[in-house]
């Protein structure tokens, strides 16, 4: 595992305002703390710079790993991850109330491989519109 620096790791916090890149929920009531996580791995050649990291949940980072590519499952399509730091959220996603939709092969191989609508981020994502923090600015 790469170390990252005290101010790196503070960049990539601020970003991404506190909140998961992939799912969209926020670091706020959340136990576990976000990693900041490789996009391209570290194992892929992936280097440990701003332009290379994403604040993640915990839940999305471990989805996550090592992977890169991913099959759509409506094409067959093989697709890169989301990639944070190179492509725009709300043209890979949108939202249906708290689930997250795929709006292309990208995003719809996202959301099945990190499981973005799963039960307990639903709930989060519920818990959140709540409280005024969904769906995430």
């Amino acid at each position: 595992m790469a170390t990252i620096p005290a101010s790196l790791r503070r960049l990539v916090i601020q970003r991404a305002n506190d909140r998961c890149e992939y799912c969209g929920i926020a670091q706020m009531g959340q136990v576990a703390t976000f990693h900041v996580d490789h996009i391209v791995p570290v194992v892929a050649g992936g280097e440990t710079t701003a332009e290379n990291l994403a604040l993640a949940c915990v839940s999305c980072s471990l989805r996550k790993g090592a992977r890169q590519a991913l099959k759509d499952s409506e094409t067959g399509e093989v697709v890169f991850i989301f990639n944070p730091r190179q492509q725009v959220w709300k043209e890979h996603f949108g939202w249906n109330d708290t689930q997250v939709v795929g709006l292309t092969a990208i995003g719809r191989a996202t959301v099945q491989a990190l499981a973005l609508n799963r039960p307990m981020l639903l709930a989060i994502r519920a818990e959140e519109a709540l409280l005024g923090r969904h769906p995430p600015p």
